[in-house]
C-alpha cells in the first residue's frame, strides 16, 4: 500500500479507518483494494454493509460499539492509531507491499522519522551471542540509528536493553495490552516510556503461532537493514531476513561456529550473499550514513569492538529452558566454544556467586566446561549439542 501522507484523520475518519481495518478476513491488500472502489473507509464500511455487494470471501464486520471501545481504551492507555494517510505514519513501511492500513503505538513515535537497523536472532542465544547483540545494538545506536526488534527473549532482549538511551522500537505479535513474553513486561514499559512500541493487532489480541511473522515482516519494513546474530535453520529470524531481501533491504549475518545448530541459519545466509558482520563498522559500511553525529563516539566503540568476532557454539537448540531447570542447565545454556568473562556469565544467567560457583564446580567436574585464564570459562569437549 502506497498511500502518500495527506493530512491527519479527524476521529471520524480515524475511527473509520480503524473499524475497516479490524474486519476480519480482509487484510491489508484487500483493505487496499476495498479503499480504491469506495473512495474513502467509511463509504467501504457501507458498501459491505450492503446485502447485494459480495465481496468474493467471508468478512466478519464488527459492530462499532467494539471498535469504539478499542478506541478509548487506546486513550486512557496513552496509545495512539496511526494510519496510512497519518504524516507519522512510518514511510519506509507506506512503501513496503502489504503495510498495515493501522498501527497501534505507544511512546516516541518520532523515532519512526529516523533511520533505523534491526537486529533479529535466537530466543535461547548464547552468551557470546547476546554480547554481541548488546555491542551492536549501542555502536549503532551510538551512530544516529534507531534499533528495531521484536521483543522476544535472547537476541531481541540485548539488542533493545543496548538501544534503549539512543531510542528503539519494539514490534509485537500481539496487542500493546498483551506484551509477550511476560517476562519482558518490565523491558517493554521501559520501552514505552523511552523508546516506542507498534503492533497492528488489537490491543488485547494475544499472539498466535502465525502472527509472528507478520510482526517480522514489519520489524524488516521499518528499516533500512537487518542484522541476524544466531539463527536456527526454519526460525523466525530467518524469515524476517527473507522478508527484507523482498523489501530491499539490507541483510547482514554475523559468523557462527558450524558446531552450533544455533548459528546454521545465519551462516546459510552468509552462504547466500549476506554482509558478513564481525562489528558495527561492518554494519555502518553496509548502510547510508546518518547526518550530524558525532565522530568521537563512534570511534571509541569502533575501538572496543575492533577485534573480529568469532562466534562458537556446539551448545544446545532450545526455545527455551524447561520449567524447574537449575544453574548448571542454565550456565550450560549460555556457554561456547569461545571464552566468556565468568563474571559477565553470572549476570546473564541471573545466578549469584555461590550458586554460579557450584554450577561451575559440577560442570567442570562432569568435563563440560573448560576454565580459561583471564576468569573466563567455555564449553567443554565433552560437551555435545542436546536434542
Amino acid at each position: 500500500m502506497t498511500s502518500a501522507p495527506d493530512r491527519p484523520l479527524d476521529e471520524r475518519e480515524r475511527l473509520d479507518w480503524l473499524h475497516l481495518a479490524r474486519v476480519e478476513g480482509l487484510g491489508p491488500r484487500g483493505f487496499e483494494a476495498l479503499l480504491r472502489r469506495a473512495g474513502s473507509a467509511g463509504d467501504a464500511l457501507r458498501l459491505l454493509a450492503d446485502p447485494s455487494f459480495a465481496p468474493g470471501r467471508r468478512l466478519v464486520v464488527p459492530r462499532r460499539e467494539e471498535i469504539q471501545t478499542e478506541f478509548e481504551r487506546a486513550t486512557r492507555l496513552g496509545i495512539r492509531f496511526l494510519a496510512l494517510p497519518d504524516p507519522d505514519y512510518p514511510a519506509p513501511m507506506r512503501a513496503v507491499d502489504g503495510a498495515p492500513p493501522v498501527l497501534s503505538v505507544k511512546g516516541r513515535v518520532e523515532l519512526l522519522a529516523r533511520p533505523a537497523v534491526a537486529l533479529v536472532g535466537a530466543r535461547n542465544a548464547s552468551g557470546l551471542g547476546r554480547k554481541m547483540a548488546g555491542l551492536l545494538a549501542a555502536g549503532l545506536s551510538e551512530a544516529g540509528y534507531v534499533i528495531v526488534s521484536g521483543l522476544a527473549r535472547g537476541i531481541d532482549t540485548e539488542a533493545h536493553r543496548a538501544g534503549l538511551a539512543g531510542g528503539t522500537v519494539a514490534v509485537l505479535a500481539g496487542g500493546l495490552e498483551r506484551p509477550y513474553p511476560p517476562e519482558n513486561q518490565a523491558l517493554f514499559d521501559a520501552i514505552a516510556e523511552s523508546g516506542l512500541v507498534l503492533s497492528e493487532m488489537r490491543l488485547w489480541q494475544s499472539p498466535r503461532g502465525q502472527d509472528f511473522p507478520r510482526r517480522n515482516r514489519l520489524i524488516s519494513a521499518l528499516s533500512l537493514g537487518v542484522v541476524v546474530v544466531e539463527a536456527a535453520r526454519r526460525s523466525g529470524s530467518l524469515i524476517t531476513a527473507r522478508m527484507a531481501g523482498e523489501q530491499g533491504r539490507d541483510v547482514m549475518a554475523v559468523p557462527g561456529s558450524p558446531l552450533d545448530p544455533r548459528c546454521e541459519g545465519s551462516n546459510d545466509l552468509l552462504r547466500d550473499g549476506a554482509t558478513l558482520v564481525t562489528s558495527v563498522a561492518d554494519v555502518l559500511a553496509a548502510l547510508p550514513p546518518v547526518p550530524c553525529r558525532p565522530g568521537p563516539i563512534l570511534g571509541l566503540f569502533r575501538e572496543a569492538a575492533s577485534e573480529p568476532f568469532h562466534p562458537d557454539d556446539g551448545s544446545r537448540l532450545l526455545s527455551s529452558r524447561p520449567a524447574g531447570s537449575g544453574p548448571a542447565d542454565a550456565v550450560l545454556d549460555l556457554l561456547t566454544h569461545g571464552a566468556i568473562d565468568i563474571d559477565e556469565l553470572g549476570r546473564m544467567a541471573g545466578l549469584d556467586a555461590a550458586a554460579l560457583s557450584g554450577a561451575l564446580f559440577d560442570l567442570e567436574l562432569s568435563g563440560l566446561i573448560e576454565r580459561l585464564p583471564g576468569n573466563r570459562v567455555a564449553q567443554g569437549v565433552m560437551s555435545v549439542p542436546r536434542e
